[in-house]
């Protein structure tokens, strides 16, 4: 008797609320296994698992936290010893705090840059390092994948949240080395989303508004951002680029952030 397949399972980041909410539950829908990382918000977490492991029957949550480098180098390990091996990451889990040119400092950069820059590429790392792994233990066909989220204002720049901008910018820039240095085991895809959730920066109808910003009259929303990262994640033909789901948002011109719009 021909044994079942073994279920496919994601490391989602950043995944107890938001965006990473929605990804992972999208992921849990269309059966793959989901590790729930979160940094502080372990209630979110719980419930998050609750909902995945509803859709998937399985999900776990993990606390880490990524300005710290030993908890990132720890985190894979923790979740490959609970579901056996991991499949892929999902780089959602970001820093976002503002500054700008006059108020920049060394302080500023290094936190955003460890957080949205330093721990994606760790998890990237130490998923190719447990597929090669797999592949020595007579795994021949092992393979593994990396979503990194990025913005559309790399591609719309405006001098604003300097640090979160600069941190992503080398994210991006890392899709490119990576994707070459972790193939043919690892593939490496960016997501591009725009404005996609309003938060307390923003009223509601302030956000529709910058929502309808753009040349198809809307922009991301966290539907049409997981459905993309569960294409990046199953096209096995795709790595070192980014796909952009903004509605077109980086064709246009906006002199400030949206939250500051």
């Amino acid at each position: 008797m021909t044994p079942l397949p073994r279920p496919r399972t994601v490391l989602v980041t950043g995944a107890a609320r938001r965006l990473g909410r929605e990804i992972a539950l999208a992921l849990a829908r269309s059966g793959w296994q989901v590790a729930v990382h979160y940094r502080a918000s372990a209630q979110d977490a719980i419930e998050t698992v609750a909902a995945c492991a509803s859709l998937s029957g399985a999900s776990s949550h993990f606390e880490a936290d990524f300005s710290d480098e030993a908890a990132v180098r720890g985190l894979l390990p923790r979740v490959i010893a609970h579901f056996g091996a991991v499949d892929a990451v999902v780089n959602s889990a970001s820093l976002f705090e503002h500054d700008d040119a006059t108020s920049f400092g060394f302080a500023s950069l290094e936190k955003h840059l460890r957080s949205n820059t330093g721990a994606p590429i760790l998890l990237a790392q130490a998923l190719h390092q447990h597929v090669q792994a797999r592949v020595a233990a007579g795994e021949a066909q092992a393979q593994g994948a990396v979503v990194n989220l990025l913005d559309q204002k790399l591609w719309n720049p405006n001098p604003d949240f300097l640090s979160y901008t600069l941190s992503k910018a080398a994210l991006e820039a890392a899709n490119t080395l990576l994707a070459m240095a972790l193939a043919p085991r690892v593939r490496v895809v960016g997501v591009a989303p725009g404005l996609t959730l309003t938060s307390h920066m923003l009223s509601e109808d302030k956000f529709q508004q910058l929502h309808a910003l753009s040349p198809l009259g809307r922009s991301s929303t966290p539907e049409d951002v997981a459905a993309t990262v569960q294409f990046a994640l199953d096209n096995r033909s795709m790595t070192g680029t980014t796909l952009l789901v903004d509605g077109g948002q980086h064709l246009m011109k906006f002199e400030r952030d949206f939250s500051l719009m």
